[in-house]
């Protein structure tokens, strides 16, 4: 089902919002690594957000988002004043590792070893 017009904009607003908390709080980096905000998706209804998060060189990704996780109360409590005057209510943030770089990397390595497979195979055959 495709996002509506207001959704994408919620997202938008949470994102930017959301992008400033972090930085503020200092959870855009964790143990040497870089944390930044991939994706929002907003709820049709709108009362859930999830945040996709993107690790960059942190060695611990489990235990970087229960970081992020047991500062929540925090973080709501920012973007509910950051963000009161455009929502009735502050909708459920719910936090989620993007790994998506993850799947493009292992594809990338895989089609090289297919690559190089092809390139072997050739020059045996001449």
């Amino acid at each position: 089902m495709e996002e509506g017009k207001r959704q994408k904009q919620i997202a938008g607003l949470l994102n930017e919002e959301m992008n400033g908390i972090f930085q503020r709080l200092g959870l855009n980096m964790i143990n040497g690594g870089m944390v930044s905000i991939s994706a929002v998706k907003v709820t049709p209804d709108l009362l859930e957000a999830r945040f996709y998060l993107s690790f960059f060189q942190v060695n611990d990704v489990p235990a970087a988002l229960k970081k992020i996780e047991d500062r929540h109360h925090e973080i709501k409590k920012e973007l509910a004043a950051k963000v009161r005057h455009q929502l009735r209510s502050i909708p459920v943030l719910k936090f989620f590792q993007d790994d998506t770089l993850d799947h493009v990397f292992k594809m990338e390595e895989l089609f090289k070893k297919i690559e190089n497979e092809k390139t072997g195979k050739k020059g045996l055959d001449e």
